[in-house]
């Protein structure tokens, strides 16, 4: 695990295209604004009923490009069999000690898909190890300030966001990168409207309607928000 320079945040997403769908417009957003921003896919996503290991990493470069990132790599955890053990919690925390993200994006805690449920658990738990001395971890003790939750979830949950954030301009980019899957969101996907990716501009749209703007993303939080002052608010 190479070292790098430091992320001002770092997206852990259970499967490849979880980041690009739960937050793919602030990260693009983010990016433009000179954040450093990586992307650690836990798994590989596969097998899928259309993809294989080979689509999926081609895939996943092609979605990487329209988000501008600065790192982007995959933890190598087992697909459909992900869980939180201690091996795969020191395995996150190592990448939080070398990639030192000021903040951490994971998925939101409640949801149908067994792998993301385990991921939350494991990186939060992984914050904390992160800060271990004694431990033959790579890189330098280290703890991230926060971890806020993005939403990719397989629940029809009424969810209630703690923040929205404003994508409108950045659309073009979450759909190009989300596009990119074309093993996921295309091949085998009803054909008849709404499709996948109509179905992700309503809800998008729904998201950016609640702040009075075009598209938007949802956020969550267990721990308080701090704003520097109210200018910060739209």
């Amino acid at each position: 695990m190479a070292a790098v320079e430091p992320l001002d945040f770092l997206v852990v997403a259970p499967h490849p295209d979880d980041a690009e769908l739960g937050m793919g417009g602030t990260i693009a957003k983010m990016s433009a604004e000179g954040f450093r921003i990586g992307i650690l896919d836990l798994t590989s996503g596969e097998p899928t009923p259309h993809g294989s290991e080979s689509i999926r990493r081609a895939e996943t470069i092609q979605a990487t490009e329209p988000l501008s990132i600065a790192w982007r790599g995959n933890a190598g955890l087992p697909n459909r069999k992900l869980v939180h053990t201690l091996e795969a919690r020191e395995l996150v925390a190592s990448y939080f000690r070398v990639l030192r993200p000021r903040w951490i994006f994971a998925p939101y805690w409640q949801d149908a898909h067994p792998d993301h449920v385990a991921a939350t658990d494991m990186i939060e738990a992984a914050r904390f190890w992160a800060k271990l001395s004694k431990t033959e971890m790579p890189g330098e003790r280290f703890h991230p300030e926060r971890v806020y939750h993005y939403f990719c979830i397989h629940l029809r949950l009424a969810i209630q966001p703690d923040w929205i954030v404003d994508i409108s301009d950045f659309w073009d980019a979450k759909l190009a990168s989300i596009s990119a899957y074309h093993s996921q969101f295309v091949l085998g996907r009803p054909t008849e409207p709404p499709t996948m990716l109509e179905r992700l501009e309503t809800e998008s749209a729904h998201w950016g309607n609640l702040i009075g703007r075009r598209y938007g993303e949802p956020f969550a939080t267990k721990e308080p928000l701090a704003l520097h002052s109210l200018r910060d608010l739209l």
